[in-house]
């Protein structure tokens, strides 16, 4: 299961397991943000290759724009992920 919670600041927050079984529900989500964007990922499980996909869809999409994505407090683990698929370089992770 995956959520996407809206902070009142504009932020969001990732909660759960990003996967392929929920890409498509996340990439609906994500494309209706207009706005640079603070993705908290404390409470992000696990993320897949579709997870990740979705987030550099939306990083692109939001780059194009003129605004940023930028993921907090990003499990290790998950913080692997990302830089194993060489994404840390790319997308501000903090």
């Amino acid at each position: 299961m995956f959520e996407i919670r809206a902070g009142s600041d504009g932020s969001i927050r990732l909660i759960g397991r990003l996967d392929a079984s929920e890409a498509q529900n996340a990439m609906t989500a994500l494309s209706r943000i207009d706005h640079s964007v603070t993705a908290d990922c404390g409470e992000l499980d696990y993320i897949s290759s579709a997870g990740l996909g979705v987030i550099i869809e939306t990083y692109k999409r939001l780059h194009g724009l003129g605004f940023s994505l930028r993921l907090v407090n990003v499990p290790p683990r998950i913080r692997n992920v990302f830089r194993y698929a060489g994404l840390d370089q790319v997308i501000d992770i903090g």
